[in-house]
């Protein structure tokens, strides 16, 4: 079977989306589909790193990322600056390397797209699924995959905006995460809630250096105790600046460009983290966290999961100061029965086989 991916990575966007759909590509090519990446080489793009796991990838052209004036008569969808161009080009450029590729099934993970890029693409792919977080535009997929929690809202919120055969897959039983984290889960014991190792990271990029803030939290005195491991991925606007820090810390080590933070989430027994798709990871070990939005998108589901009480959730990173980080940090030391709770919760919301599911589907249709 083939299959073609059309994702983006950039300095603006993050690196969330492409991360997720190579989980995805390579549960498929365990299987023996074969997996063609298409991707904009925007600043920040990770098109050696899909060539370094094994899938072919076409890179398109570098584009404004600025907003979209094509069909300014028509909405766009509120993401579509992200795209770099207008969406009919993306679609002429799209199709010709579609029509080439003549995959079984064309897989999308970015937000600038909607109905009508998947319209003026369906004659060159047979099935569609559509990766998405937002339900705020419509698609016209054969099956839908949104891995984020709403609580009750979740299973209603892309009622009117996909085709009524649209198998919907709603929910982080279905998140796609590498196998090493179900191996690891099976492996662990239970958390007992005490706090000696934090696992900082921030988002694939952190783009406005969340992660400086919170290490000048945990250089308080009171902290010195803990060990700590700071993750930065390879758009880090600041590495430098990010090791000096670590090295003025006792028990800090820095990583960089990790392949997966599996290993180092088994260790830990508290996150300081975005609140991205990293969230489903460390669910799905059981592993708590302070959580801070580094991007407007990620608000919604982080109050639904704090209202539900499985995070602490400091707000949008503009609204943290580095004294809520800390004062966040004591809260949790002095709190092992929430973390508990918090740990056993999380691993029940989050199964860690998702990828597996959705790539079943995706084989049998």
């Amino acid at each position: 079977m083939k299959i073609a991916l059309r994702t983006d990575a950039s300095l603006q966007m993050g690196t969330g989306h492409a991360m997720r759909c190579l989980t995805l590509a390579d549960a498929l090519k365990a299987q023996g589909a074969h997996c063609h990446f298409i991707s904009r080489e925007h600043p920040g793009h990770l098109l050696e790193v899909i060539r370094q796991r094994g899938h072919a990838v076409t890179a398109l052209p570098a584009g404004k990322l600025s907003p979209a004036t094509e069909n300014d008569s028509v909405q766009q969808p509120a993401h579509a600056a992200w795209l770099g161009c207008g969406w009919q080009i993306d679609a002429q450029q799209t199709g010709a390397i579609l029509a080439s590729l003549q995959p079984d099934w064309l897989v999308i993970d970015h937000y600038a797209l909607d109905q009508r890029w998947e319209t003026a693409l369906q004659p060159h792919y047979q099935k569609l699924m559509v990766i998405d977080d937002l339900a705020d535009r419509a698609h016209c997929c054969d099956l839908l995959l949104d891995q984020n929690w709403f609580g009750d809202d979740s299973p209603t919120r892309y009622r009117n905006l996909v085709p009524l055969h649209c198998k919907c897959y709603l929910g982080p039983e279905y998140a796609l995460l590498k196998p090493e984290y179900a191996q690891l889960r099976e492996s662990m014991p239970p958390r007992d809630g005490s706090v000696r190792r934090v696992l900082v990271f921030l988002g694939g990029s952190d783009a406005t250096n969340q992660t400086s803030k919170v290490l000048e939290a945990l250089m308080e005195p009171g902290f010195a105790r803990l060990q700590v491991d700071v993750v930065i991925g390879q758009n880090h606007p600041d590495v430098e600046g990010i090791a000096a820090q670590v090295a003025a810390r006792p028990g800090s080590t820095l990583h960089q460009s990790l392949p997966t933070l599996a290993h180092l989430m088994s260790r830990a027994d508290l996150m300081i983290s975005a609140g991205g798709s990293t969230t489903w990871e460390r669910m799905c070990l059981g592993l708590p966290a302070i959580v801070i939005s580094v991007a407007a998108n990620q608000t919604s589901t982080n109050v639904a999961l704090m209202n539900a009480g499985y995070i602490d959730f400091l707000g949008e990173m503009n609204e943290v100061s580095v004294s809520n980080v800390a004062d966040a940090v004591r809260h949790s030391l002095a709190n092992g029965a929430m973390l508990k709770a918090q740990s056993s919760l999380g691993q029940k919301l989050v199964s860690g086989i998702g990828a597996q599911v959705v790539c079943q589907q995706i084989l049998l249709r």
